[in-house]
């Protein structure tokens, strides 16, 4: 399946002091001519200062939805420990009802262990998240299909993660746009294992989108010959350096 290239950015919600710094980086992303807008899920930030400022996931999604007019927009990714599955689908429909269809239901089973410590959730092995994600999926599936009015769509469902046991079977059984890590000799052997699991459950490997951070105007071209089709760039406040996210668009538009 011939998909078109997709351009994300992801506003990393950390070091931005204000919220009006991540509203401003939202209206500039769209109007750059991105395709999908991400926040992430995380208490605390990930880099730089451990306890600088940071701002919740999907309080923001909420204000994107109305705040934007075309992008899609969703988390990179939600953890599916932080929240009942049931309320999470809830939460979903309503935002994707916000912004006439356009979310992306990104999920993963997470692994940063200061959020689970401080917010008192259990932190547990990587195996275990990974169940309790498989365990998940389908009540926030069978959620979506009893809530009145449902949402607009067939939701995209993006699960983050290249578990090649684990993680790459829920993808196949469960996600409509994969998103990976590494470089490109890793994204090509996991692509191959994700196309194995497609077959397992029933499904054709080009259903699925592959997503992966952008590598690069030198590089980018090589993981689209591997089967890649959305590049998102991550940006970190309080600025919000739009720069990165312009060369990616300027070279999407060369091809």
């Amino acid at each position: 399946m011939d998909r078109p290239l997709r351009i994300g950015v992801q506003i990393q919600p950390q070091h931005a002091p204000d919220y009006r710094l991540i509203r401003d980086a939202v209206l500039r992303a769209e109007d750059a001519g991105v395709d999908v807008v991400f926040n992430w899920d995380h208490f605390f930030p990930l880099y730089g200062e451990p306890d600088g400022p940071h701002f919740e996931c999907w309080t923001m999604l909420g204000a994107w939805a109305e705040q934007t007019e075309r992008v899609e927009f969703g988390a990179l990714v939600t953890c599916g420990a932080y929240r009942n599955p049931d309320l999470l689908a809830d939460m979903a429909r309503t935002v994707d009802h916000m912004s006439g269809g356009r979310l992306i239901f990104g999920i993963g089973s997470g692994w940063f262990e200061r959020d689970f410590d401080e917010y008192g959730y259990e932190f547990g092995t990587k195996v275990s998240r990974l169940n309790l994600l498989g365990e998940y999926l389908p009540r926030i599936e069978e959620r979506w299909k009893k809530l009145n009015p449902p949402p607009t769509r067939n939701m995209p469902v993006l699960i983050g993660g290249g578990g090649v046991k684990k993680t790459l079977r829920l993808v196949a059984r469960h996600a409509d746009i994969w998103h990976s890590f590494g470089d490109l000799e890793t994204f090509t052997y996991k692509s191959g294992v994700l196309a194995e699991h497609c077959g397992a459950e029933g499904r054709h490997s080009s259903e699925i989108e592959r997503s992966i951070q952008f590598p690069g105007v030198a590089d980018a071209d090589d993981f689209v010959a591997a089967g890649a089709s959305f590049f998102t760039v991550p940006i970190n406040g309080p600025h919000y350096d739009m720069a990165p996210v312009i060369e990616a668009i300027k070279w999407r538009g060369s091809r």
